[in-house]
């Protein structure tokens, strides 16, 4: 399944130059628009004095989950399993996996493709919003989608990469808000 899903979406990489340039922005970029987004939920909601709080801790929970997810949880994932790029099979492997041929759009380095780091961290950022902000994040939810779609369009990651980073992202943010919680009441007493 994993193999026939990249083979299938990888094969649109390498036809259109329009196309290509739009994986790449949203392989490559779209996620630190995600941030720049989370950043004016907090600039709007001080300037408007209106749900401040609220947005401080959208905001803490996004960023400290994101970073959670991407550099303690896929970190540790990647040190007992080095999963191969798509790109680092040779072509006898991938052909024995079912896929004729991977293009890659984007530089990048070998080796530590399970899970994605990008899709952990932009997944987390997602949640976080979508916590506190339900309509705004499923805006989010779709960027991190497209984005992580995107990196398998360009040949780096495979779809399952996507999905573990989507889960342990969203589980992180999740868990953050829990905890955030249970400090709020503490400190409430």
């Amino acid at each position: 399944m994993d193999t026939a899903v990249l083979s299938y979406l990888n094969s649109f990489a390498g036809r259109w130059q329009f196309f290509d340039t739009a994986v790449i922005f949203k392989a490559e970029y779209l996620g630190w628009w995600m941030l720049a987004g989370v950043g004016a939920f907090l600039a709007v909601s001080a300037y408007l004095k209106r749900g401040e709080l609220k947005a401080r801790h959208m905001v803490f929970v996004a960023v400290v989950s994101g970073l959670l997810s991407r550099f303690v949880v896929t970190e540790i994932i990647r040190f007992f399993y080095d999963r191969p790029r798509p790109f680092d099979l040779s072509a006898e492997a991938l052909a024995k996996a079912g896929v004729l041929d991977v293009y890659k759009l984007i530089a990048h380095n070998g080796g530590g493709s399970f899970p994605s780091g990008h899709a952990a961290f932009f997944f987390a950022v997602a949640a976080g919003v979508f916590i506190y902000y339900k309509k705004w994040g499923i805006l989010f939810y779709l960027f991190a989608l497209a984005m992580g779609l995107s990196r398998v369009i360009a040949g780096i990651h495979w779809p399952s990469d996507i999905l573990g980073g989507a889960i342990i992202g969203i589980a992180s943010a999740y868990l953050t808000t829990y905890v955030v919680s249970k400090y709020q009441k503490r400190s409430d007493i």
